[in-house]
């Protein structure tokens, strides 16, 4: 199917777009190191909702048999203090209700995506790969565990743009993880982009990772929230 697309629409010349995107979610779900024992990051070790601004960086040429490139950070280390209400044991250590602990919780990652533009006009698809590498950790009383990993997914992207106006609406959707390990990307969003390439867009995005004894920990993580992106495009 990538190859058809390639040879069926392309870029027509290079094109950059470089921005900052300030994302700020809530984080929800939980993980586990053994046993079972599900840890709430917020309501368990009064995890914080992280709050991030990321580089992001596209490149579109007109080689068609060669992807397009999209890279995007993700900073989400945030961390906390509680007193916990019940035990818990996490790689290998027991954590009894009253004590209090301290916490990290780390999903960062760099999302790399590779894709081929299937269609190129006021309407804009596109359709790849995503990759995911997390380098990151969680951790109760320095007591740690690396989330050392790739996610693969597939990728899609939809714009509809408002003929002669700049503003233009989508969606992005990644997911169907590829393997044991999962993770669904999804974003609405609205944008403007000016007739000298400077745009902002925002909308909402939510991210969820479902880790299967990745490094000995589980994860059924969710982050959601409302972002905007500042760009110039050239």
């Amino acid at each position: 199917m990538l190859c058809f697309s390639a040879g069926s629409a392309y870029a027509d010349f290079v094109g950059v777009n470089i921005g900052f995107s300030h994302w700020a979610p809530d984080l929800s779900g939980d993980f586990n190191s053994e046993n079972n024992i599900s840890i709430a990051p917020g309501l368990d070790l009064g995890v914080n909702d992280p709050s991030q601004t990321s580089l992001v960086f596209i490149l579109e040429h007109p080689i068609p048999v060669l992807p397009n490139i999209k890279y995007q950070n993700y900073n989400l280390k945030t961390s906390g203090n509680s007193t916990l209400t019940e035990n818990l044991t996490f790689n290998d250590n027991n954590y009894n209700a009253g004590n209090d602990v301290s916490s990290t919780f780390d999903l960062s990652h760099d999302d790399i995506v590779l894709y081929y533009e299937v269609l190129d006009n006021w309407i804009n698809l596109d359709l790849g790969v995503d990759l995911k590498r997390f380098d990151g950790e969680v951790g109760i009383n320095g007591n740690s565990v690396a989330v050392d990993k790739t996610v693969q997914s597939f990728y899609m992207s939809a714009r509809f743009e408002l003929p002669l106006t700049g503003f233009y609406a989508g969606a992005d959707l990644n997911s169907l993880g590829i393997g044991d390990n999962k993770s669904n990307d999804s974003t609405l969003l609205v944008g403007y982009e000016s007739r000298i390439g400077l745009g902002v867009e925002g909308g909402l995005k939510r991210f969820t990772l479902d880790l299967d004894n990745a490094n000995n920990i589980d994860t059924n993580i969710e982050y959601q929230g409302l972002y905007v992106n500042g760009f110039f495009h050239f």
